[in-house]
């Protein structure tokens, strides 16, 4: 969006900080005594009724000044600029000073995202949320501003949309009504700290039906207009319509003028410059739904896009993530480790996305650019999977039922080192691949896990667990069923010692031996993987003797050995690289030699012509000479 730097007055909702939980804060006029209140909270967000109003004399209107240090574009460098000085007036007598909510906060909250898809999961998380309204869908796609020629990032849902009480909490800072222990949001702050981060700039269409009155309402959270404008409190233009007719006619709370002037504020700071356009986008949402719009979306430290729209038509990407990896050549088994998913979640939206709730939709789906995204079941990928239970030491008073962990190897194990647990709470992924043994240890390699602990609270951004007694609880049981399963299911994908023998395997020597048993002393039969697989050993005996050893220690060396053999391996390779370059130079050097010795043999057969003609010639010449001297004789 271009710079404004022109002064300008609104009239619009204005954030402020509140203790009343059942406030509703809606769009008013300036001087109007009778208009509704216009200040919503700012730790607790609320919302009074259209009929409560307050007389909005103690509104101030901040000095307007041009920011000089607007131009980055870089969220995390965007909070950085000067605040300007404003003049406000005492509160009116009787009323109460309260807090007020700085644009400056908008961007620090939003830092509690230090991650871009943490973000776009909350949107999706909203939207999924609204399946019990009747949602089937959530859009999310690359948008095109006319305005600027810029990329913008659009949700869209079918759900039941905001009524214009709906609109003004969703606005509101800190304020939920989702008081459901099945909804995955719960603190009211996702909205505004996820499309922050995402962007300076959103606007928000959405269509409710409520009691047989259709509405439908826009409302504009835009950080660049509070900073331009140089605003010192969170204001929020929003306007309303009745559609329970055939025509969309204004809602006014306060005077027409304030209706229009908040139009007039939406229209020059959004990407839409008409009330036309600004209608258009009701088009496609249908009867109820609700339709976001991100904008002026954040750049990197290299001044280009943080979201890639181009490395994939059906995809959105991280770009610093994504091109981690460079333009070097890299090894094989890096490659195999990057197109796996625990690598892709994290620069490819639709990889993340398919792991992100841990149950199937029925009826839902989540339409990336244009495609469904395929939800993958990680639980149904493992091989020797097997469920361990596990009951939190809760509260007396507490009726939590065991949590069940599903448990098993990657199906690219043991080539690929990936592991980890990915917990889950109630359906949203929390933590991907959460490694639980320490840095370096081998033990756990390519064993993967997945559970539901909805007995713990997430931390706000949703991406990582409140460190709490109970999450130290799961962290120490989630170390011994990995220890435990490792233990018992190592050998199951051959890592084992080469001179591991099970004493059961002894039964099987006759059938291998065709029946001489005699051969059972000198020629032991080593055990093989499919062998091993019908059965866990716990008891091996050694080479030098019938001490016991035990699987532990089995396991430990034979990942050594593993390690070992991969680096004969490796050495082989490059012996045998060695060898078919000497080869080479050799049957060079043969064809070489080959193509000499010919050359000088033909080079002597010419000679030897050539001597045999001189020869003759002599032989001539001679005989010549001899028949003049006895001719000159007789």
């Amino acid at each position: 969006m271009p710079p404004k730097t022109e002064k300008v007055v609104v009239d619009v909702v204005d954030i402020v900080s509140s203790d009343d939980e059942e406030c509703v804060a809606l769009a008013t006029g300036t001087n109007n005594p009778t208009s509704p209140i216009r200040r919503v909270t700012s730790q607790s967000i609320s919302l009074a009724p259209p009929q409560q109003q307050l007389n909005s004399g103690d509104i101030a209107r901040p000095l307007v000044q041009t920011d000089q240090n607007l131009e980055s574009r870089s969220f995390w460098k965007a909070g950085n600029y000067a605040l300007s000085r404003t003049a406000r007036s005492a509160p009116a007598s009787g009323q109460l000073e309260h807090a007020r909510v700085h644009p400056k906060f908008l961007h620090s909250n939003a830092t509690s995202h230090k991650w871009a898809f943490g973000a776009i999961a909350e949107l999706l998380d909203n939207a999924v949320d609204e399946i019990h309204n009747g949602a089937t869908f959530v859009k999310v796609d690359k948008f095109d501003i006319i305005k600027d020629h810029a990329p913008a990032l659009i949700f869209q849902d079918d759900g039941g949309g905001m009524d214009p009480e709906g609109m003004r909490k969703c606005m509101s800072l800190g304020y939920s009504s989702k008081k459901s222990n099945t909804t995955i949001g719960q603190y009211g702050n996702g909205f505004k700290t996820s499309t922050m981060r995402l962007g300076s700039d959103v606007i928000v269409f959405s269509r409710a039906t409520h009691e047989s009155k259709a509405t439908q309402s826009v409302g504009l959270l835009s950080y660049t207009f509070l900073r331009k404008t140089g605003q010192d409190d969170v204001i929020v233009p929003m306007i309303d319509f009745d559609v329970s007719g055939q025509l969309a006619e204004p809602i006014i709370y306060g005077s027409q003028d304030d209706w229009y002037s908040n139009l007039k504020t939406i229209l020059e700071w959004s990407p839409f410059a008409s009330k036309e356009q600004l209608m258009q986008q009701f088009e496609d949402i249908g009867r109820h739904g609700t339709k976001i719009i991100i904008y002026n979306l954040w750049l990197n430290d290299e001044g280009i896009y943080e979201l890639s729209f181009d490395d994939d038509d059906e995809d959105i990407r991280l770009r610093d993530e994504a091109n981690g990896g460079g333009l070097k050549k890299l090894h094989k088994r890096v490659v195999e480790l990057q197109s796996h998913i625990s690598y892709r979640l994290r620069f490819s939206l639709r990889a993340y996305a398919s792991i992100l709730y841990l149950r199937k939709f029925i009826n839902f789906s989540i339409i990336l650019r244009g495609k469904p995204v395929q939800q993958l079941m990680i639980a149904d990928e493992l091989k020797y999977s097997k469920v361990s239970s596990y009951k939190p030491n809760l509260a007396a008073s507490s009726k939590e039922a065991a949590v069940e962990t599903t448990i098993g190897f990657i199906k690219e194990a043991p080539a690929l080192s990936v592991s980890g647990f990915n917990v889950y709470n109630k359906n949203r992924l929390i933590r991907p691949f959460w490694k639980v043994t320490a840095e370096g240890s081998s033990k756990g390699h390519g064993v993967v896990g997945v559970l539901e602990a909805n007995f713990i609270e997430p931390a706000h951004d949703k991406q990582d667990f409140e460190r709490s007694s109970q999450f130290i609880r799961l962290e120490a049981r989630l170390k011994q069923i990995l220890s435990d399963y490792w233990k018992n299911h190592c050998h199951l994908i051959g890592l084992l010692p080469p001179s591991f023998r099970a004493q059961n395997m002894q039964k099987e020597l006759p059938r291998r031996s065709g029946g001489k048993n005699n051969l059972q002393k000198d020629f032991p039969v080593e055990p093989t993987i499919v062998d091993l697989e019908k059965e866990t050993h716990n008891e091996v005996v050694s080479e030098d003797g019938p001490a016991s050893v035990s699987v532990d220690q089995i396991c430990e060396e034979n990942i050594q050995l593993f390690l070992r053999c991969e680096e004969f391996m490796k050495k082989e390779t490059e012996m045998k690289e060695e060898y078919i370059n000497i080869n080479i130079v050799v049957n060079i050097a043969s064809v070489l030699g080959m193509e000499q010795i010919v050359k000088l043999e033909k080079e002597l057969e010419a000679a030897k012509r050539k001597r045999a003609q001189l020869s003759s010639i002599v032989d001539t010449s001679r005989k010549q000479n001899i028949a003049k001297r006895l001719e000159k004789v007789s």
